[in-house]
């Protein structure tokens, strides 16, 4: 077996994973490039000396640059969390990939208000850019893994979701580099820090043009009725002719799975919102919501806004001594996410890493903040070595990331994308993102007062919230690997959770050989199959 081995629901041609499906997840993920690239360049735009100069940070109070630091990075994730939210809307009657053109138009009228600032006109252009890129954000972050889940074949859905994830890295590395790069090659100016406010557009306009060529979603299309354009499209993205037994039988649950919602959830835009008085439904919005407080919980973010605060606690001193640690964690996130991708997402499964993941990282976690309470380098701002236990320190940093990326990063982000039914899945998924974001802001509104008040015990905290996550994924998550869209309200039916998936493919495959035993020799089609396989599911 070699790491393209796969547990699939029912026999899959091999043209299903071509190049196609992957070229269109790629290039929805310079969405994520966007997201991951504004998150990182940030906090290491706000500690460059030419930064801190033109808009005077050095006449300000601590208390007072503490916050002006937490509201230019903060504010971003307040416009993310109404982005995620407008994003429903568009989704509905606009479609998936015409969503995207909306919020990368967004982004970018962001990104450009931005260029505008300087020490004379003060902060406000870059505070009020931030919020139209957080709305732009936000919404991309609604819409791609939902366009990724929906187009993904069941077996390699989590990695192609996952490209979105690799995506925020990519744009997560360049963003840790970049000023260490201008630190290093050009002297302190207006144009050193205006330029990684300028790189944002890359990303923006490359998913710009690429969203031109990819097609819409077929569920979407199929939900709305478009029923020619849905199957054009996916015979497109699945290689195959629409007579082929692969293809009539998706089609045919997918028939199925609108049949059924129409029957319990409703037509219209408001029905979703009707079905949260289903239990069932509404404890799927909740545990969508949870991973995102528990992601949140980790730490990540307070690292990723804040890296040289982060590095500066544990030691680390100097500009370009925090930038090059800060880059390095961008080289680990990234590398490791690469592995999670090929290796792990969709052969170990989601709910052993989300486990895995929080319980090294939380022990990370708990020597790191040992470490600060016993040694308190913070009084050792004349020594620029780092001690042993400093490097020690470092290490456990570096082995949380290891732990942190494969598992939390971007794990519930795979989870929320495919776990939600078809009518209600733009609503579950943004409410999921919406969450994300919420959580977002609080880390980031408040995490320079945290490190002010709570020095070493900003890691214990972070360190009793990964611990907490673990019966919570434990108990109340059940696994959502290799199962297609179709069949999670049945995965979610299934009690205890920990059981939940291997029943499910186990009936799963009990249907794919009743229904292939109906069809041998009938020469059925998408349109005859339709009314049986509905009334059969």
């Amino acid at each position: 077996m070699g790491i393209l081995a796969l547990v699939e629901d029912r026999p899959t041609p091999k043209t299903v994973y071509n190049w196609r499906v992957y070229a269109c997840a790629a290039i929805a993920s310079f969405a994520s490039c966007m997201i991951g690239y504004d998150s990182a360049f940030i906090g290491t735009t706000l500690a460059l000396p030419s930064f801190a100069k033109e808009f005077k940070f050095d006449q300000m109070t601590a208390s007072h640059l503490a916050l002006v630091k937490s509201n230019i990075v903060s504010v971003y994730q307040a416009g993310a969390f109404f982005g995620s939210i407008f994003a429903y809307g568009t989704s509905y009657f606009l479609g998936r990939r015409k969503s995207l053109w909306v919020f990368v138009s967004i982004f970018i009228v962001g990104a450009a208000i931005m260029l505008g600032a300087n020490g004379h006109r003060g902060l406000g252009l870059i505070i009020g850019g931030r919020v139209l890129a957080g709305v732009g954000v936000g919404g991309a972050s609604n819409m791609v893994p939902i366009y990724i889940s929906e187009l993904a074949p069941p077996a390699v859905r989590g990695r192609l979701v996952g490209i979105y994830e690799f995506g925020w890295q990519i744009g997560g590395l360049v963003g840790f580099w970049i000023n260490y790069g201008l630190s290093e090659t050009m002297a302190p100016s207006h144009k050193q820090w205006i330029i990684p406010f300028a790189v944002q557009l890359i990303p923006a306009g490359l998913l710009l043009i690429g969203s031109i060529w990819i097609p819409e979603s077929p569920r979407w299309c199929f939900m709305k009725g478009r029923r020619e354009q849905a199957l054009k499209s996916l015979c497109w993205m699945r290689n195959l002719p629409a007579d082929d037994l692969y293809i009539v039988e998706e089609v045919a649950a997918i028939d199925a799975a609108i049949e059924h919602e129409r029957a319990h959830v409703g037509p219209g835009f408001w029905k979703p919102f009707v079905a949260l008085k289903d239990p069932k439904v509404l404890w799927r919005f909740f545990l969508g919501g949870m991973l995102f407080l528990w992601q949140n919980g980790s730490g990540i973010n307070a690292i990723n806004y804040y890296s040289p605060t982060v590095f500066k606690s544990i030691g680390i001193q100097g500009t370009n001594n925090s930038f090059l640690t800060t880059g390095i964690f961008g080289v680990v996130k990234t590398a490791v996410t690469i592995v999670w991708l090929l290796f792990l997402i969709d052969r170990l499964g989601r709910r052993k890493l989300l486990i895995i993941g929080a319980a090294g990282g939380s022990a990370c976690m708990w020597f790191i903040g040992a470490y600060i309470k016993l040694s308190d380098p913070a009084k050792h701002t004349k020594n620029t070595k780092l001690s042993s236990g400093g490097i020690a320190a470092i290490f456990f940093f570096y082995l949380w990331t290891a732990f942190y990326t494969p598992s939390w990063n971007g794990t519930p982000w795979v989870i929320n994308s495919e776990m939600f039914s078809l009518r209600t899945r733009s609503l579950g998924q943004a409410s999921a993102a919406a969450n994300n974001w919420f959580w977002n802001f609080i880390i980031s509104r408040f995490t320079p007062q945290m490190f002010l008040k709570m020095q070493y015990g900003v890691y214990f905290f972070f360190a009793s919230l990964m611990l907490l996550s673990i019966p919570f994924v434990y108990f109340l998550v059940p696994e959502t690997k290799s199962i297609p869209l179709e069949a999670m309200d049945r995965l979610f039916e299934i009690k205890p959770v920990r059981i939940a998936n291997k029943t499910t493919i186990r009936e799963l495959r009990e249907q794919e050989q009743e229904f292939r035993e109906d069809v041998d020799g009938a020469g059925l089609t998408a349109e005859k199959t339709k009314e049986s396989r509905i009334e059969r599911v």
